[in-house]
């Protein structure tokens, strides 16, 4: 049986003549590791990962096929076959806006700069980012300026920050509250935020589509509760309405009346401060250990039913 199918995936790949040698050994090694840079630097962590594995799982749906029809198993390898045929064809038309998306970044002029370059000054730039959040909050507060800003942790979310207007500037108070005033365009939108960078402006994020959520919130917070509910974001959030200072975490919104929790929850949420050691006083307003202990059965969960599967 297992020499059948090895004869099979031969005759499969006869047409490229191959002869493995050393050299064909180097090129595959070069074109495994080009694949992983690729999935490291645009895929991994954005919705886009999605696509990949089920590309995968067509590819392997199709060589499945190929070994039933070997098989002469043709009425289901035929089916099978058409099938991811129609599934491919269609994906191309349905994702035919990322796929545009994608040649015209390949496109860019300086892409290569961007990332092979050498790093230019700014990068080497040391930004408090507590102390520029706290300044920015306690004046958007006091004006009852609305503002959310997403707190980028560990993925990514180019998915909603590649939509709005990109900046990819050094964090600063005055920039924040220059693109929060209500006189500009970008002022309704998200601040996306990576370490020391913002990355994008005007972002528009999902809402969330809680039943239970009062209608008190606005589409600010219910933005803000649907990012942390897609992602491991912290959503910071100042009402306009009454100048309150919130956080969004993992599908749960928080008032915070004081501003030392405020600059606690920070660290911890940026990796200033040891989430176990900070949680053991009364200073934080999120449980963060709860939420970790919490994220962490899910995934035992998922690996679970994975494996009864």
């Amino acid at each position: 049986m297992l020499g059948e199918i090895k004869d099979i995936l031969i005759s499969q790949l006869k047409f490229l003549h191959l002869t493995f040698s050393w050299v064909n050994i180097v090129e595959v090694a070069i074109i495994t590791a080009f694949l992983f840079f690729i999935y490291q630097k645009f895929i991994k962590g954005t919705q886009s990962e999605k696509l990949v594995k089920g590309i995968f799982i067509l590819l392997f749906a199709w060589l499945f096929s190929e070994i039933l029809i070997k098989f002469n198993l043709l009425i289901i390898g035929v089916f099978l076959r058409t099938m991811v045929s129609v599934i491919m064809f269609g994906a191309v038309i349905i994702f035919q806006p990322e796929i545009r998306k994608f040649l015209g970044y390949l496109g860019q002029s300086n892409i290569f700069n961007k990332h092979f370059g050498k790093k230019n000054n700014r990068e080497t730039q040391k930004v408090n980012v507590i102390k520029e959040l706290i300044e920015s909050v306690k004046y958007l507060s006091k004006t009852r300026t609305g503002a959310l800003m997403v707190l980028e942790r560990e993925e990514d979310v180019n998915s909603y920050s590649d939509v709005g207007t990109q900046l990819d500037a050094l964090l600063s108070t005055e920039l924040l509250l220059t693109i929060f005033h209500p006189n500009t365009p970008l002022h309704d939108g998200a601040v996306v935020i990576e370490g020391e960078i913002i990355k994008s402006a005007g972002v528009l994020l999902p809402l969330t589509e809680d039943p239970k959520l009062s209608w008190k919130y606005g589409t600010r917070h219910r933005a803000a509760i649907g990012m942390s509910e897609v992602s491991d974001s912290a959503c910071l959030v100042v009402s306009e309405e009454t100048g309150d200072v919130s956080i969004a975490l993992d599908g749960t919104l928080k008032k915070y009346e004081d501003i030392t929790r405020l600059k606690k929850d920070l660290e911890i949420l940026l990796g200033y401060e040891d989430e176990e050691v900070s949680t053991q006083d009364d200073k934080t307003v999120f449980n963060f250990i709860k939420i970790k202990t919490k994220k962490q059965s899910t995934n035992n969960e998922k690996k679970n039913d994975k494996l009864s599967k």
